[in-house]
Order: structure tokens, then sequence, then C-alpha cells
């Protein structure tokens, strides 16, 4: 199912002066097709695939996609104009097959069959000057080869930004990353629940991990208790992946370690539906806690309730971020200093998408929006603290998605 709202996209271009967005990103075509981008992907690189969206939505969009997938994407997407571009895999229908019969008149006629790549050559992973052709026509068909064409400028290598300026000639090509950003982050009611559906799968993984907790259990025991909950809490569910960050104690990136009474466990994980990851974390201790231990994880619940205090539509990213490190600053971090204190969540090729909670962050909250929102900290020598929740941004404020109570629990 396709996610991207032409009407905001045409409020969002217009805004900007652009006749038509360009995506090329293997997220950004899932968004705006519903349907897998394909194998050519892998490489992120431009012209693999490529969405057209007409800034006016009485234009169809223009879809390119390899010959392989061109079927799959024609029974999952909603987009008409499928335009194919060949790549290096070799694949074809025998309608009727004899098998017995000999391999050349078996596959007489194949050869010269419609949709073949011209003179049966494959590139040798995909041709991007064959997608670029596919929308220069498509501009000129719907009117808009002069026009001002926003393209995805975030997914196109800096050595492939001139040969698709000359390929789209006469067309103007202005940095679209910003508009196709925008889209990507507010979410519609089916990708919130799908984010739901992912973060509640997840919190089942979270307590059997705390539950899981004792002296002598190894790291990669927990992580093995939280692969073997999800997977079977998401049975029936559209999951398609899990990830899992867990450390055990005093040093954060420590590799197998061993728990003993005393030791932080900081669970930061997610699972993934239909592509889309939650974000969730929390932290544990092997017995009571320390009086470190409970001060540092107080000074991040007060940067957690100041920053999730602001988190409703209108207050710009970065008044959150300064909240948010304000009050854990105010707690005894007085030189505490963190990059971002959340992130949106999608269908990227990691757990953080655009925007970010961060102090220089230009975007402003949005009802639609869903944030993973999270004041962590890492100690050598002490370990690592998370407190994460998931976040839906309502015209009211701040939903978030998460049941399992924030305290420092001891195990």
């Amino acid at each position: 199912m396709a996610y991207l709202n032409r009407s905001a996209a045409q409020r969002l271009m217009q805004a900007e002066g652009l006749d038509a967005l360009v995506l090329f990103s293997a997220e950004g075509f899932a968004h705006a097709t519903g349907a897998a981008p394909g194998v050519a992907t892998m490489w992120r690189r431009e012209g693999a695939v490529a969405v057209l969206v007409p800034a006016d939505p009485e234009l169809a969009e223009t879809v390119v996609i390899s010959d392989l997938f061109a079927a799959n994407l024609r029974r999952d997407s909603h987009i008409d104009d499928v335009r194919e571009s060949p790549i290096w895999v070799e694949a074809m229908t025998l309608p009727d097959a004899d098998l017995d019969a000999d391999l050349a008149t078996a596959f007489d006629g194949i050869w010269d069959a419609p949709g073949r790549p011209q003179d049966n050559r494959r590139p040798e992973t995909f041709d991007a000057a064959i997608t670029y052709g596919h929308l220069r026509d498509a501009l000129a068909e719907k009117g808009l080869a002069r026009g001002r064409i926003g393209i995805e400028l975030s997914a196109v290598a800096a050595n492939g930004h001139a040969p698709l300026i000359k390929a789209l000639e006469p067309a103007v090509l202005i940095d679209g990353t910003a508009v196709a950003r925008q889209l990507r982050a507010m979410k519609s009611l089916e990708e919130i629940a799908l984010l739901r559906s992912a973060v509640e799968v997840a919190e089942v993984g979270i307590a059997a991990v705390r539950d899981a907790i004792a002296p002598g259990i190894r790291r990669s025991d927990l992580a093995a208790v939280w692969s073997g909950t999800v997977a079977t809490a998401g049975a029936g569910k559209p999951m398609t992946g899990h990830w899992e960050y867990i450390s055990v104690g005093a040093d954060p990136w420590g590799g197998d370690a061993v728990a003993a009474t005393g030791d932080l466990v900081k669970v930061d994980v997610g699972c993934l539906m239909r592509g889309y990851t939650s974000d969730s974390g929390r932290t544990f201790v092997v017995g009571a806690p320390r009086r470190l231990q409970s001060e540092l994880h107080d000074a991040l619940m007060a940067g957690f309730r100041a920053g999730f205090g602001l988190l409703h539509p209108g207050t710009p990213l970065a008044e959150v971020h300064r909240a948010t490190q304000s009050a854990i600053r105010g707690r005894g971090l007085t030189g505490y200093c963190r990059g971002h204190f959340g992130h949106s969540l999608g269908t990227g090729p990691g757990s953080e998408e655009w925007p970010f909670i961060s102090a220089s962050a230009q975007t402003t909250i949005e009802s639609g929006m869903v944030l993973a929102f999270e004041t962590p900290i890492y100690v050598t020598g002490v370990g690592g603290m998370i407190i994460e929740d998931q976040v839906e941004i309502t015209p009211e404020g701040p939903v978030s998605m998460n049941r399992l109570t924030h305290e420092l629990l001891a195990c």
C-alpha cells in the first residue's frame, strides 16, 4: 500500500515552486508506490528505480522499475504508468513449456518477445541512463519538460549529479530532499498502525529479557531471548525483521559480557512491520541499584520528562533538545551533551530517520509525526542507560505507544 499523500505533496511542492518531485531512494520508492523496489537498489545508487510525482494531483504518477520486479509492482501498486528498465538478471517466461522439447525449439521466439532488452543485452547491474530516459519522456508527456523538478538529491551521489542534469535537460533540477523527507515524516493512519504493532511486539520482547536477567547470564543469551520471543509474538503479523542493542555490565560496548550482581543491562530494541521499525529502550539492574546508577537514571528521567512535555504540534524540535539537555545537566551532569534526543521512524536503511530532535533542527513538530524520544548515556566503567519511548504526535499532544515502566528496575 502506498502512503504518499498527494494533497500534502501538492502543498509542499507549491510552497517550493516545484512542478514535480522525483524520488530515487528505496524507501522513497516504497512509500510512494506501495511496492518493493527490487534488488537493484542494494547499492543505493541513483537511477536503479524512480518515481515521478507531479505537483498537480490531476497528473498521474510515473514509476520506473526493473524488468524483474515490474509484474510485482503492477500487482501491488496503484500507479498505472509503469516503465521498465533491464537489470543484470536474466529472467523470462516460457508459457506452456514442453519439458521434453529440445532447448532451441523450446526457446524459439523468446529472444524477440516484447519487453526484451534491445539486442538481448543486459547491463552489469542497471543502466541509469535508461531510467532517466523514461523520466525525460514522462516529463514531456505531462507538459513538464521545462519545469522545475525537485530531485531527492540525498539519494544521488556527487558523481551522478551532472549526468542526471544532462539527461533531464531542459528541465531545471532543484533539491527536493526536504519535500521528500517531510512527506515521509508525516505518517498515515496505516503507517501509525504498523509502528504501534511493532512496538507492542517489541515490548513483549523487552519484558522477556527483563525476566531472564540474572547473575551468570550472557549478553548473547539475552539477545537470544529477545529474538525468540519477538519471533513468536510477531507470528501472524506482517513482521519483516527485528534488531537489538543489548549491553551488559560496566562496558556499554563490551562483547559477550556475563552479568554479575550490580551490573546494568541496557535494552535498546526494535521490530519491523512491513519495513517500518519501532525503537524503544529500557534499563535494568542485576540486583539493587547503587547510588550512582540511581542518580544517573534520575537525571535521564528528568530530561525525559522535560522534553516529553514539549512534544506538541508547533514546538520547534530544537526547543525540545534544549529543554531535555538542560534538565539532565541540572541534575549534576553539568557537561552532558548529546547530538540528538530522538528521531522519526520509517523504512530507511537504519532505525533512525529525519527529522532529529537536535539543537540545530529547523523543523517544527506536526501532528501525524511518530518520533522515538530518548535520553541515553554510555559510561565505560558504569554501563549503558537508556529511556526511550515511541511517541505519536496528535493534535492534543504526545501519546506514548509504550506501556512498560520507565523505572530502573532491579532484576
